[in-house]
């Protein structure tokens, strides 16, 4: 019985989305990686297809995150501290964002990715360094904070991406792409635990060595009545 609506066309993503900026890109290569897209075809993805991914989105107040994503956020408010530590653990993916017409917030994407990081591990979570409201910036004054951007996002390691909520410039694309690297990361890791658990379940069996025979205790001496 299908549990699931079946996916939008203009949802489905057959092909790897190509990145904002080559120069600050988590890799280059143009099409999904090659495991990731046998296991697609042969329908050996388990059940990542029925999982949904954890992003999380952090930044300064008034950057733009909650226009860029729909959803619950609530990493740039004060009174919401206490609950950080669970809002960041076990993310798949970190997007942090800053406005291309700030540079103090470009500044703090560093702490907001260090706090992040607190609660994941590094070599499994996927950086995006998103500018947005690309839109209330000149090309010339765009030009400039870029370069910075680059420097930021190398150093994190992160994706670079620029976006426009208001116009919807790259946002689509952006999202597109989150869920591309999202979904083949998470096939690729399902795909190592499978392979550990069939050698992890194979059992051998060895002759049983022969019984040892144990010495019999002496009999106690026979006493008279």
């Amino acid at each position: 019985m299908n549990v699931l609506a079946p996916v939008r066309r203009d949802r489905v993503i057959a092909d790897l989305p190509p990145c904002f900026r080559k120069e600050a890109a988590l890799h280059a290569r143009p099409a999904f990686h090659p495991t990731v897209a046998s296991a697609c075809q042969e329908q050996r993805t388990g059940t990542v297809g029925f999982k949904i991914s954890k992003i999380i989105v952090v930044g300064d107040l008034s950057v733009g995150k909650t226009c860029l994503i729909n959803r619950w956020d609530t990493a740039g408010q004060e009174r919401f501290k206490c609950i950080a530590s669970t809002y960041y653990r076990g993310a798949q993916a970190i997007v942090i964002v800053f406005d291309v017409n700030d540079v103090a917030s470009l500044e703090h994407t560093r702490q907001w990715l260090a706090d992040a990081l607190k609660e994941n591990d590094p070599s499994n979570v996927i950086l995006f360094l998103v500018g947005s409201k690309k839109d209330l910036s000149t090309p010339a004054q765009y030009s400039l904070m870029e370069k910075d951007a680059l420097k930021v996002a190398q150093e994190m390691q992160a994706e670079y991406w620029a976006v426009s909520s208001l116009t919807g410039e790259n946002v689509r694309d952006f999202f597109f792409r989150v869920a591309a690297l999202t979904f083949e990361s998470s096939v690729l890791a399902e795909l190592e635990r499978s392979s550990a658990r069939k050698i992890g379940d194979t059992v051998r069996e060895y002759p049983r060595p022969a019984p040892r025979s144990c010495p019999q205790p002496p009999r106690p001496p026979h006493l008279p009545r």
